[in-house]
C-alpha cells in the first residue's frame, strides 16, 4: 500500500484537504498522512466547512508537525508551501503544488482551493494505481 504524505506549513488548511480527499477518493487503497512545519492550533475553519459541504468531514483532525521519521515511511511526499523547511530525502518521490493558502479567505475563495485540490489529488491517485499495478505484474 503506497503512503502519501502532504506537507504545508501550518497543517491547518491545504494538506488537510488534501489528505481528506486522497483518503476519500483512494478507498483504503492509500494510507495518507499530513503535517506542517510549524503547525497551527487547530485546522481553518474555512477548510473544514468547504469539505464538509461535499461529505468530507476533516474537523476531528488536528494540525501536526512532520518528523524525519514520517517523510522517510513515505513513498510520495506532496509539498504545498513550505519552501526550504519541507524535507528532502533521496528515493523519495517528490510533488510541489502551487496551491493557495486557505488562511485568512473566506469561504468562496477556500471553496476555490478545495476544488483545484480535488483535481490534483485525482491526478496523483490515477498515477499510483498505475504505478502499483505495474508492480504487481512483473
Amino acid at each position: 500500500m503506497p503512503v502519501v504524505l502532504f506537507l504545508c506549513v501550518h497543517n491547518a488548511g491545504r494538506s488537510q484537504m488534501a489528505a481528506g480527499w486522497l483518503d476519500h477518493l483512494a478507498g483504503g487503497r492509500v494510507k495518507v498522512m499530513s503535517g506542517g512545519s510549524t503547525p497551527d492550533g487547530e485546522v481553518n475553519a474555512h477548510a473544514v466547512a468547504a469539505m464538509k459541504e461535499i461529505g468530507i468531514d476533516i474537523g476531528k483532525q488536528f494540525p501536526k508537525p512532520w518528523t524525519d521519521e514520517v517523510v522517510q515511511a513515505a513513498d510520495v511526499v506532496v509539498t504545498m508551501g513550505c519552501g526550504d523547511a519541507c524535507p528532502i530525502f533521496p528515493g523519495k518521490r517528490y510533488e510541489d503544488w502551487a496551491v493557495d493558502d486557505p488562511a485568512g479567505v473566506g469561504l468562496d475563495a477556500v471553496r476555490v482551493i478545495r476544488d483545484d485540490l480535488e483535481q490534483r489529488v485525482r491526478a496523483l491517485l490515477t498515477s499510483l494505481d498505475a504505478h502499483c499495478s505495474t508492480r504487481t505484474e512483473r
